[in-house]
């Protein structure tokens, strides 16, 4: 009987863990929406994350190399530290040139990719022949996109992907969160007439 009530208060747990999981999944959807609705707020936002980040780390990283300072790392970490406070504090100070820095860079990713892609999906032809080529020809055509309107697409590029990026973390969590809670309702069940 006791076990049996705390078979019962470990399955109410781990139900309730699992609904927290999904009320983070529909949080993350809300927030990826409002990002791409408001695309350039979102590129803001990321920006400032992104440098007080690096700022924050540096910081964290050069007090880390300072109680080291006896070992054969102890310059490297500081130059590091260094390095990323200077990053952030210059992501910081002009988050629209951070933005269209990395929008650039993005989009030569993008072409790069696609291109090995392609070229890559015609030499080889493997049984993913279709998948690699139409991948390879979206990631050219999106890098020749963002290029092609550069700078006035680092407004929106960034947010845009953030903000898709939430969006599918948080799809994923809700149907993570959704699942457990049937898995773990479907495990207590069948449990319940073994402990009668």
């Amino acid at each position: 009987m006791a076990s049996g009530g705390k078979g019962t208060s470990e399955t109410a747990k781990l139900r309730r863990e699992f609904g927290w999981i999904a009320a983070l999944g529909v949080i993350l959807v809300l927030a990826g929406l409002v990002g791409l609705v408001y695309t350039g707020v979102a590129t803001l936002t990321s920006m400032l994350l992104f440098g007080w980040l690096l700022l924050i780390g540096g910081i964290v990283g050069l007090l880390h190399a300072i109680q080291a300072r006896g070992s054969n790392f102890f310059w490297l970490g500081v130059v590091v530290a260094a390095l990323n406070i200077a990053a952030g504090v210059v992501v910081i100070s002009r988050p629209d040139a951070a933005a269209a820095a990395l929008t650039m860079f993005a989009a030569l990713l993008f072409l790069t990719g696609g291109v090995f892609r392609l070229v890559g999906s015609l030499v080889v032809r493997g049984p993913q022949f279709g998948w690699t080529l139409v991948q390879g020809a979206f990631g050219l055509l999106l890098g020749i996109l963002v290029l092609a309107s550069w700078p006035s697409s680092s407004k929106y590029v960034i947010g845009c992907f953030f903000s898709l990026a939430l969006l599918f973390d948080g799809l994923g969590l809700i149907a993570t969160g959704y699942g457990g809670r049937r898995i773990v309702g479907m495990v207590s069940n069948a449990a319940q007439p073994g402990q009668e």
